[in-house]
């Protein structure tokens, strides 16, 4: 009963997200052998990071969280004897094993990559810009860059460009896919009192800044391939999915009804778990050498 209470607080979808994420960078970057210690270390310190930044925004986010119907579930607030504090407590503790094992097992730019990513969606976002700017997800989404770089950094801890490149292609993919979501979701945000895109400009104008966005996300995604980094296996499967995203944000553009958003939000976490895909199979075929 206890995991129960407690286990909802750390967005475990979220966090295999973000590891995936990680392990794609990895991979992109990775140019000798493959060892699985390294991934295993890498998959722990992802998750710890992202679980404890999940459980803060859960304590920091409560107020809220108890006005809108899809959140008031949360252990918080359904009044499964969890304690604010104990979360608050639960979250440091996790960050800083997150830290820890990056420094003993990886290297400081993994942990420093981490921290930042936590950093940008426990603070940044969950603490400053979630109620204060529509813009809020677009900084937001560095969390989610700042994972790709942490598993590039975990094999190359000095710049390399492919893991960038990828980051690059998540920080587009993020306002697509949450400003969806955020059309579906509109009446809850703006009953809470928070201003994400559809409640300040409506969800027509929404829907054409997610159809802009996607545009510029299917563009970075050729990045990777143009710089000469990914074979024409990546090539053919971002220009497919990108063309089939799009397809359907003009769709959404046109009737920005909620089904439609609702079919864009889960294109969007189809398209990047194929993108991604992509890259580890390209990979894989070359010893591990993106």
């Amino acid at each position: 009963m206890l995991l129960k209470n407690y286990l909802p607080l750390f967005k475990l979808r979220i966090c295999s997200l973000i590891t995936f994420s990680a392990i794609v960078g990895l991979l992109a970057a990775r140019s000798g052998g493959f060892t699985f210690t390294r991934v295993f270390a890498l998959i722990i310190a992802t998750m710890l990071a992202s679980a404890g930044a999940s459980a803060f925004n859960h304590y920091f986010d409560s107020d809220i969280d108890s006005v809108m119907a899809r959140t008031k579930r949360r252990p918080l607030i359904s009044g499964n004897a969890v304690a604010p504090r104990t979360v608050l407590v639960i979250s440091i503790l996790l960050f800083a094993a997150s830290i820890l094992v990056s420094i003993r097992v990886l290297n400081y730019m993994v942990a420093l990559h981490l921290a930042l990513g936590a950093f940008v969606y426990a603070v940044v976002y969950t603490a400053w810009l979630k109620r204060k700017s529509w813009a809020n997800i677009i900084v937001g989404g560095l969390a989610g860059s700042f994972a790709v770089l942490a598993g590039g950094a975990s094999a190359q801890p000095a710049f390399c460009l492919p893991p960038v490149l990828l980051a690059a292609v998540m920080f587009f993919w993020t306002p697509s896919h949450f400003w969806s979501f955020a059309i579906f979701h509109r009446e809850e945000y703006e009953k809470a009192g928070v201003p994400m895109l559809p409640v300040v400009i409506g969800d027509k104008k929404t829907a054409l800044y997610v159809l802009i966005n996607t545009i510029l996300l299917a563009a970075s995604s050729l990045a990777p391939f143009i710089m000469g980094y990914g074979g024409y296996l990546y090539l053919a499967t971002a220009m497919a999915c990108g063309a089939y995203f799009i397809a359907w944000n003009v769709r959404l553009v046109k009737n920005p009804a909620k089904d439609v958003a609702w079919k864009n939000f889960k294109i969007s976490m189809a398209y990047l778990g194929i993108l991604f895909s992509a890259v580890i199979i390209e990979a894989m075929m070359k010893g591990f050498s993106y």
